[in-house]
């Protein structure tokens, strides 16, 4: 997100103009202003300061960004279809509040505040309404608190985060896509664009209201691997060598590492992330998403551009393990499974080929298998009417287009996405997935 405006000059900027104009036409007209020139010149600054937002002190700089994300959905799940219009979840619209104060040469202190901003958010829309079916509904026209932390920064020790951020783990998968299909189609667009869509069987619903949420693994939009914004103490480093250590703890308990490697090498662009990290806190989950947990997350990915041709590649593997699941002995074991996974591939080409901007076109596939729910989630068979879910395992294919313009900067994007796959419960029996088709077709404007 790029900077508007830096409101410290804004004063130094409108003196300066009427001081220019003023000083062209003094000799023309001096007799004619008298002594009134100054306190004209001083009313129309303080008129126009009044309508200006402006920071509280002078020692600390403000920058205002942010982008607006929305979107026209057209969905077919097999039995019926429609059209709904909202924010795009997977980069929501936001704005944010950014700022920055030198304490010394190479040192300074700052903070970050981010607000996001839904109207019909996508991952809401379900069969019944673009609104979902909760009520009252508490999703629609909101805002969320994003982050909110201070920092302090050196030059050569890196930067320490203290507050509402994202962990060493949050978006390790989604950050190490190079093309820009980063805020439209990553590694999570899979768990981001249907989640709350029922499940169906031959046209007909799956349980008492199995949604596309209820199967997919992971805290952060439905993917494993990744960890989400928390109050933590979070630590980056320098950039050494085209590498950055990022370091977090949290809440109680979640801490993760990550390394990332930005660097070109000969006609090649190279971005690449790994890390690991451990959460037991009782109210994040990791194959239940609710229950106590104690998980393991790891996840890899890069990018390897050809920079003359725009061609590249784009993908990854992660993994969740419920430790607490893994532990389970006896009958309380029969059916569980610790381990959820992925993996993805996209390929593509980004090229300039119109003067508006450059252009991105991809096709990619994700693959999903799933553990043990643990969460009382039940499908019904004729020969199990109610029996515990137990595994998955789901494809995603995606293919699309993002343009763009440069004048603007703004992305035209439309993105047709397909999923199915099969469930398994604990009585080994497995139920086949209605596919699922989408075409998600927008706009983002940055700020």
């Amino acid at each position: 997100m790029k900077s508007v405006f830096k409101l410290s000059s804004s004063r130094l900027a409108l003196l300066a103009a009427f001081g220019l104009t003023a000083a062209a036409y003094t000799p023309a007209i001096a007799a004619d202003l008298g002594g009134d020139c100054c306190a004209d010149l001083e009313e129309r600054v303080a008129e126009l300061e009044a309508t200006t937002a402006r920071k509280g002190n002078r020692k600390v700089s403000l920058t205002v960004s942010g982008w607006v994300n929305e979107s026209v959905m057209v969905w077919d799940d097999g039995a019926e279809s429609n059209a709904y219009v909202g924010t795009n979840t997977l980069e929501q619209s936001r704005f944010r509040f950014v700022g920055e104060a030198q304490i010394a040469p190479g040192y300074s202190a700052g903070y970050t505040m981010e607000i996001g901003v839904q109207g019909h958010p996508l991952n809401k829309f379900d069969q019944t309404s673009p609104s979902g079916n909760a009520s009252p509904n508490t999703t629609d026209n909101i805002l969320t608190v994003r982050k909110s932390n201070w920092w302090l920064k050196s030059k050569d020790l890196g930067k320490v985060t203290v507050g509402l951020e994202g962990t060493a783990l949050y978006h390790v998968l989604d950050d190490a896509d190079g093309a820009n299909t980063r805020n439209f189609s990553d590694a999570q667009a899979a768990g981001a664009y249907n989640p709350n869509f029922f499940l169906r069987h031959n046209g007909l619903p799956i349980g008492s209201g199995l949604r596309w949420s209820s199967i997919l693994q992971g805290v952060d939009n439905g993917t494993v691997g990744q960890d989400g914004r928390r109050n933590i103490v979070r630590y980056d480093s320098p950039t050494i060598a085209g590498f950055v250590l990022t370091a977090s703890w949290g809440e109680d308990d979640d801490w993760g590492m990550a390394l990332t490697y930005s660097n070109k090498l000969g006609d090649f662009l190279v971005l690449g992330k790994v890390g690991y990290g451990e959460n037991s806190d009782e109210h994040i989950g990791c194959s239940t998403k609710t229950a106590p947990t104690d998980c393991q997350l790891f996840g890899a990915a890069a990018t390897v551009m050809h920079a003359p041709t725009g061609l590249y590649v784009y993908g990854g593997y992660a993994q969740n393990r419920d430790v607490r699941v893994a532990d389970l002995t006896g009958a309380a074991a029969v059916g569980t499974n610790a381990t959820s996974s992925l993996w993805f591939i996209q390929g593509g080409i980004e090229q300039k080929w119109v003067p508006l901007g450059k252009t991105t076109l991809f096709g990619e596939y994700r693959h999903d298998d799933g553990g043990s729910k643990d969460s009382g989630a039940a499908f019904s068979t004729t020969l199990a009417p109610a029996t515990a879910l137990s595994s998955t395992s789901l494809n995603f294919v995606g293919a699309g287009a993002v343009q763009h313009i440069d004048a603007a900067e703004m992305d035209l994007y439309v993105v047709y996405r397909h999923a199915d796959g099969n469930i398994t419960n604990v009585a080994n029996q497995t139920l086949s997935l209605d596919a699922f088709d989408a075409v998600i077709m927008g706009g983002l404007i940055k700020f």
